[in-house]
This record gives structure tokens, C-alpha cells and sequence, in this order.
């Protein structure tokens, strides 16, 4: 717990010289047993959407901003953030009076971030989209030699995919591989790709990128849909999506895979399973302490 900062130290806005707003009522006082449970504490939560404003703001706000954003008046607004500057959970800056996330706020955060495992919460979210959608799905990391397996979910008519865990995706016919290097720094894909091109051009077999200008324009297009996909590429009649999860620092975490065979498989973006797998990999990477939106400290 942050020290505790004494309340002559917190600067007094002009608009908190509205008149206060009627004190909620003690739910305490009103409801008692599973009632009380499943409401929970309402000023926690009214209190809670001044944080969620200022996490999804990249500057800090004038406390009329905030407030606006919030719902609420200045005043109640304003009561609310005496608590949290106490917290160190809000910082206020002492010349233009305008509000931040504090410190603790921060640590917060930090101590997330330390315990969250994506692989596990990943192997969650994707067991119930598989039993609710019947889909095989699996999920995939960078590893030593490249976009590798570590997970894997079979639907109740499994798609005949030879793939096991610890099975090394291709990065040109797998939508895998098309994913992570479409995201991944080229440092770190660059021989496999080359190795890849290489025996492109050598096989008889057409239908992926021969060049690296092919290549690129293909890892453009994944990068424009913001995922992979493939139809019947690696695997004959086997459809395939990849969904990315991000981490805290936009960085490429992991990819969401979801196949199925030719005809009961819904390869359409925009579609069911395009849907639900974003979804699902957008959720995750909120999770992993992901924003799509950079913070910024311009005022």
C-alpha cells in the first residue's frame, strides 16, 4: 500500500464548489445476504469508471473532461479522486490541476503482468469456443526452430491433420507461420524464410510465394486483416485460421489456430469462426496488457 497523503496536500479544483450530490445509500443497510453478495459495492464501481476513463486516455484530463467521460458531475467526480490521490491509484499534477494514473495505479499493473501466463489463459478461452463452436483448435508460440505447436483441441469430427505438439509450422503455407512472420522482427524469420523460398523455387508444386516480393505482398495482406489464413495450403482440403496475441509491449505472444475441413469449415472473413477467434485473441491480449492505442505523456 502507497503512504497515505495528507488531504491538505491534494489541490481543490474550482468546480468541485458544486454542490455535492446526495450520498448513495449504505447497500448494507438496504439488502442482506445473496442479495448483498451479488450486488456487490455500487460506489466502488461508480467509482471504478473514473479509472477506466483515465486507462484509455493517452493524456492527462481537466477534471471536468474526466467527469464528462465518466458520468458524472465535477463534484461527485472530484470526491471520488480525493480517495485515489490518498491511494497513490491517481496523480495530479500541482500547476495544471489535471488528473493521471498514479503510482499505484502502476504497480498494479506491474504485478499482473508478473503473474499472467497467455499460454494458460489461452488454453481456457479456446476450450470453450471449441466446445461451443466444435472446432479444433490449438495454439502456437516462436520457439527455437521457429512457429511451434504447444497446444492442441480436437472438435468432435477431427480435421486430418497430422499435427502434434512440438510440430514446427512452415512459415509460407502454414496460416501459422503466415502469421508470426508477418509480426515477428525479420531478424528473427529471415533464414526461414529464405530456406522456404529457396525450396519454393526448387519444387514443381505451385500455389505459395517464389520471391521475396511475392512473399511480401502476402505478409502485407495478413497484416491488413490483422490475421492469417489459408485454404487447403499445407493440408489438402484442411482450411486453417491464425489469430495474434499481443503483449504488453506489442510484441507478437502467441497465435490462435482454428482448422477444419473443406465445406463445414466457415473460411470467410467476417465469418463465425473469423469472429469468434478475433474475439477471442483481442480478449487475450487485453489480458497480456495489450493496447492498440500507444499512451503518450504530452499533455
Amino acid at each position: 500500500m502507497p503512504p497515505i497523503a495528507r488531504a491538505g496536500a491534494i489541490r481543490t479544483d474550482h468546480e468541485s464548489a458544486e454542490p455535492l450530490d446526495p450520498p448513495e445509500a449504505d447497500d448494507d443497510s438496504v439488502e442482506s445476504g445473496e442479495e448483498k453478495l451479488r450486488s456487490g459495492i455500487q460506489s466502488i464501481e461508480v467509482g471504478f469508471r473514473l479509472l477506466e476513463v483515465l486507462t484509455g486516455e493517452p493524456r492527462a484530463m481537466m477534471l471536468r473532461d474526466l467527469a464528462q467521460r465518466a458520468g458524472m458531475s465535477p463534484a461527485k467526480a472530484h470526491r471520488y479522486l480525493v480517495s485515489f490521490l490518498r491511494l497513490g491509484v491517481v496523480a495530479q499534477d500541482p500547476l495544471s490541476g489535471r488528473y493521471e494514473l498514479g503510482g499505484f495505479a502502476l504497480q498494479m499493473g506491474l504485478a499482473r503482468l508478473a503473474r499472467v501466463d497467455g499460454v494458460k489463459l489461452a488454453r481456457i478461452a479456446l476450450a470453450e469456443m471449441r466446445d461451443r463452436l466444435d472446432l479444433t483448435v490449438g495454439i502456437a508460440v516462436w520457439g527455437n526452430q521457429g512457429p511451434t505447436m504447444v497446444h492442441w483441441m480436437e472438435s468432435s469430427h477431427p480435421a486430418k491433420a497430422s499435427l502434434k505438439l512440438g510440430d514446427v509450422m512452415p512459415l509460407l503455407s502454414s496460416a501459422t507461420g503466415l502469421l508470426f512472420a508477418a509480426y515477428l522482427p525479420s531478424s528473427k524469420t529471415a533464414a526461414m524464410l529464405e530456406r522456404e523460398l529457396a525450396d519454393s523455387r526448387r519444387s514443381s508444386q505451385t500455389g505459395g510465394p517464389r520471391t521475396r516480393e511475392e512473399a511480401e505482398r502476402v505478409l502485407a495482406q495478413v497484416r491488413q486483416h490483422e490475421a492469417a489464413r489459408v485454404e487447403g495450403m499445407l493440408l489438402p482440403t484442411i482450411h486453417a485460421f491464425c489469430m495474434p496475441v499481443f503483449d504488453s509491449t506489442g510484441e507478437l505472444a502467441l497465435g490462435l489456430v482454428a482448422l477444419g475441413h473443406e465445406g463445414v469449415f466457415d473460411i470467410r472473413w467476417g465469418g463465425e469462426i473469423d469472429t469468434a477467434l478475433r474475439e477471442c485473441a483481442q480478449k487475450l491480449s487485453y489480458e497480456l496488457g495489450y493496447s492498440a492505442a500507444p499512451r503518450n505523456d504530452a499533455a
